[in-house]
């Protein structure tokens, strides 16, 4: 059966069940302060648990697109190496809020399994949960009676809270839950050992491929469990395992969802899987990976240095290191394996087709970047190899190799395994573990329980019409970090701040007891399908009505800017073509951001153009048209624009200035009027196919022209009131640069009179030839004096120091025959003598410079410098 038919089939069965069947969601998660990625098939579901929304059917099913990299599931450093763990994988899954229960998902699991989809019932062992003490929870003995009804007794097993106790975190919905487990093993090995045994005992072949999860508690702050008032199905069938238990394959890989990369990898490397396992394990991390890190950039997040992003790149760097070390592939080619990958699953996820250019350069890109990086860090590498005396190799350096320059630590360890050496891995990991612990520290965060002051289910924005309300706080609690201290959360019954999304900031303002004392609003935020908002300190009297006021200036500024955002991202498709699309953006009260794909720089005229387009809107003054609650279908309809990677709900909000309509939940001015002036102050690549725009609005750009015509005229004052003063300023280039040339003529002639004046300076000892000197040069004469004086000589030591500006600068140049035989390194002495300066500084083990703010200590490093020879 084909990986797209079991896709089908589940979906087709759980319909037939009364299931509403739902695309999807973005693996990437914008708005989840909890997550970075949806990592289970329930996460897009989390407010339905929770009760503080309310899906249009009490039964979905789906296939979920999830990422386990990060947190408490992360199985990257399995990947490759086992045949059935992944990155991204698909999770199957059928929902049921508040509505059936154990009985029928059991029952419905089992038909579809033995069923539909015809697997022996004899392969198969399930688990319920056996209790635990601890938590006063009993066996789950309802779920072992519905088994009970249709499996025989022995393929029950019981399972502790580890592996039959499902939580969605350290708070939160949670329940004991049934796995169903399936042992492919041969027969002989079945009669050898019971499959029983096997079971969650990590074994390649007897594994887990779907969990029940039975949500009839919620998991409080100190650790206690009360009963939820509606009971909750949550259960996620491993796609990629199930496709190899119906193919009839011994390993995840061996199935259709990966076979055509595989292919394709062999073919690109001239490789062959199934003969070596270094190069299994390679083949099988990249095919897993270049899933992971496509379906990532489809959703809307590129590779980056912090965050969501930072993970995605460690994922493709990870399958380039594997590529370069075991493939021994040193030019860009996992891009090329994006068209098998649109080609496969495109039809189920079109996003990958419609993103596939876009997905194939930002991959190529990266992969140039790292394996330039990789090509630097052997550089680097070698110097520490040349440089070692002893055969084991320092943890803290190679941690510095991996944290500064993002050299993988196991090429390093290959590497020196080659040259004989060792790696002290205990200091690399006590490195490694102190930079986690500051990391840690400064993102600890306690969040106590909510305290619940009024009953209220469903909470109002009136935020679009208002900015001053009457409010009652609903619910509140207290969270620490060590950042920002003690805070509040809270959660009012209606209000009018706008919770940070979509790439706007979140409001700012305060609230007002009824003896005029005033709380501020430093944030609002929404978890969950709910508004919070952060305060240092909690109101005198909770319980009474507040009186709530939004920073109107702020959030009229946010407003306009948010409004550019709409215009110009029509005003990007109408001049650079409609393949632009918005690839992210951020909304503040004083400047916006704005991310598109397109794949050369913007030209100045189209700049030109694009703010000609968008100030005609402003001078059009059009008014805002808006439909709220609308059909999603209805809105696309009409020609609303909606953005790849994010979730939409059943109904949504349409804006409409003329001709641009696009899906949004963000503020908005009344009319584009309102906006006053639109200014560019920026355009810059972000990645292979994706630029930035940055821009001001209204008061912004005021400033901005006020602060630049004050610009004008004091550099018009500084060329003597020059009427034309660009043509002064060209002058005064020119005239630069030809002064600079005399001057380089000039330090090179003064070199070569040094030279000749200190040849006569330098001392033989222990037959080398040494001089330590301060001279009046600067560091590229200095350089230029060290080649030519110790081009002349056999076997030269010299040390010269120059202050140039209130710096100290000291070089060294050693002869190459000396760094050969007598093991002398320039590098090594320049951060020794560096100390004297206040400095430090490094190069090549024959010619090395250093800096400091300690120009009086330049006699005293010269001085140090003959010891080096001395002792030699």
């Amino acid at each position: 059966m084909k990986s797209q038919d079991i896709r089908s089939k589940y979906l087709e069965f759980f319909k037939s069940k009364g299931h509403t069947v739902v695309p999807s969601a973005p693996m990437v998660l914008k708005n989840d302060p909890t997550l970075m990625f949806v990592n289970s098939g329930m996460a897009p579901f989390k407010e339905y648990f929770l009760g503080q929304a309310k899906p249009v059917n009490n039964r979905l099913t789906d296939s979920q697109k999830c990422l386990r990299v990060s947190g408490k599931h992360n199985d990257l450093e399995e990947v490759g190496y086992d045949t059935y763990h992944h990155t991204l994988f698909e999770m199957l899954g059928n929902w049921s809020f508040g509505d059936y229960f154990k009985k029928e998902a059991i029952a419905w699991c089992w038909e579809l399994l033995t069923e539909v989809y015809g697997i022996d019932k004899d392969i198969l062992y399930v688990t319920i949960f056996e209790g635990d003490e601890a938590d006063g929870t009993p066996m789950d003995q309802e779920a072992y009676d519905f088994w009970k009804a249709i499996v025989s007794e022995d393929r029950i097993l019981k399972g502790n809270k580890k592996d039959n106790f499902w939580e969605m975190g350290d708070q939160g919905p949670c329940g004991p839950c049934s796995e169903i487990h399936v042992d492919i093993r041969s027969a002989e090995e079945k009669a050898k050992v019971d499959g029983k045994s096997l079971v969650n005992a990590d074994h390649p072949q007897v594994v887990e491929i779907w969990n029940l999860v039975f949500m009839q508690y919620n998991r409080k702050a100190n650790g206690s469990l009360e009963t939820l008032p509606n009971k909750h199905i949550d259960t996620g069938m491993g796609f990629e395992r199930l496709c190899m238990v119906l193919q009839g394959v011994q390993s995840n890989y061996d199935t259709d969802v990966f076979t055509p990369i595989i292919r394709e990898i062999e073919t690109i490397s001239k490789t062959s899987y199934g003969k070596d396992e270094q190069v299994d394990v390679a083949i099988r991390v990249i095919s897993d990976h270049v899933r992971a890190v496509a379906f990532s950039i489809a959703d809307g997040q590129l590779p980056s240095n912090t965050g969501a992003g930072y993970v995605i790149r460690r994922i493709l760097r990870r399958a380039v290191r594997y590529s370069f070390t075991f493939l021994d592939q040193k030019e860009p080619f996992i891009y090329r394996l994006v068209n098998v990958l649109s080609n496969k699953m495109g039809e189920a996820f079109p996003e990958l087709k419609v993103q596939k250019q876009l997905i194939q350069n930002v991959i190529k890109e990266e992969e140039v970047s790292f394996l330039r990086t990789l090509d630097q860090g052997l550089v680097l590498l070698n110097g520490i190899i040349e440089n070692a005396s002893e055969a084991v190799i320092s943890g803290e350096k190679a941690f510095e190799l991996y944290d500064t320059y993002g050299f993988p630590i196991d090429l390093t360890s290959l590497i020196l395994r080659e040259k004989g050496l060792k790696l002290d891995e205990a200091g690399f990991h006590a490195a490694m573990e102190k930079q986690k612990s500051r990391s840690r520290s400064a993102s600890e965060m306690s969040t106590d329980d909510w305290t619940v002051l009024i009953e209220d289910a469903v909470q109002e924005f009136v935020g679009y019409d208002l900015l001053q309300a009457q409010v009652r706080i609903t619910r509140y609690r207290k969270i620490v970090s060590k950042k920002d201290g003690t805070m509040y959360q809270l959660v009012f019954n209606l209000t009018p701040f706008y919770p940070e999304g979509g790439g706007q900031v979140g409001d700012k303002g305060y609230i007002e007891s009824a003896n005029g004392n005033i709380t501020y609003i430093l944030d609002t935020k929404k978890e969950n399908n709910v508004v919070y908002h952060l305060v240092k300190e909690l109101p005198e009297d909770i319980t009474k009505v507040l009186s709530a006021a939004v920073d109107v200036k702020q959030r009229n500024r946010t407003s306009s800017n948010h409004t550019a955002t709409h215009l110009l991202h029509q005003a990007l498709r109408e001049i650079l073509g409609e393949h632009v699309e918005q690839k992210g953006s951020a909304v503040h009260s004083k400047h916006l951001r704005f991310d598109f794909s397109h794949f050369s720089k913007v030209t100045n005229d189209q700049l030109e153009d694009i703010e000609n387009f968008v100030n005609a809107r402003i001078e059009g003054k059009l008014p805002l048209q808006e439909q709220r609650n609308i059909p999603l279908q209805k809105a696309l309809d009409e020609g609303a624009m909606a953005l790849f990677g994010e979730k939409y709900g059943d109904t949504v909000r349409a804006i409409r200035f003329g001709k641009s309509v696009e899906l949004c939940g963000g503020t908005h001015v009344q009319n584009t009027a309102d906006l006053w002036h639109f200014k560019i102050t920026s355009e810059s690549a972000v990645a292979s196919g994706i630029r930035r725009i940055e821009a001001i609005t209204g008061d912004a750009v005021k400033d901005f022209y006020t602060d630049n015509s004050a610009i004008y005229f004091e550099m018009k004052e500084l060329l003597n009131n020059a009427q034309e003063p660009i043509k002064a300023l060209i002058h005064l280039q020119e005239e630069n640069s030809s002064l600079k040339k005399q001057v380089e003529v000039l330090l090179k002639e003064k070199a070569k009179q040094v030279k000749g004046e200190l040849k006569n300076e330098i001392e033989t000892i222990n037959g080398i030839q040494f001089l330590a000197k301060e001279v009046d040069l600067d560091a590229a004469g200095i350089k230029d004096l060290s080649f030519e004086l110790g081009g002349t000589l056999e076997h030269a030591f010299l040390v010269f120091g120059t202050e140039q500006n209130g710096k100290a600068l000291l070089s060294c140049y050693i002869s190459k025959s000396l760094v050969e035989s007598h093991k002398l390194n320039a590098g090594q002495v320049v951060r020794e003598l560096g100390k004297y300066i206040q400095g430090g500084g490094g190069g090549q083990p024959f010619f090395a410079t250093a800096g400091g703010k300690k120009p009086e200590g330049i006699v005293e490093a010269l001085d140090a410098a003959k010891s080096y020879v001395v002792n030699a």
